[in-house]
């Protein structure tokens, strides 16, 4: 009996594109962004950087835990604060 691969539920561009949660003026988030775009030289994903001070539902939710780094596709966060990077490369591994 063979067993059939079951399909991937996202395509994996969609896959590798996160969303920093942040704001204007945070160290921590500018440090997050700035690891990411280091680690883009070595791994191949996107990131888009959402000001929460633009929708206070994000604010409500995020209040002063920023940055979070998501993924929208899966809505898991994937590390707060700093970045994670055994988090994020289990994250990105899960769909290798």
């Amino acid at each position: 009996m063979t067993k059939k691969n079951e399909p991937n539920l996202f395509p994996s561009e969609q896959i590798r594109e996160l969303i920093i949660y942040g704001r204007e003026g945070c160290h921590l988030c500018q440090d997050m962004m700035l690891a990411l775009q280091h680690l883009q030289q070595q791994v191949s994903f996107d990131f888009k950087v959402v000001d929460i001070d633009s929708d206070p539902e994000l604010v409500k939710r995020y209040g002063e835990r920023v940055p979070v780094l998501m993924s929208p596709f899966t809505n898991q966060e994937i590390c707060h604060y700093f970045l994670d990077l055994a988090a994020l490369d289990d994250y990105l591994g899960k769909f290798r």
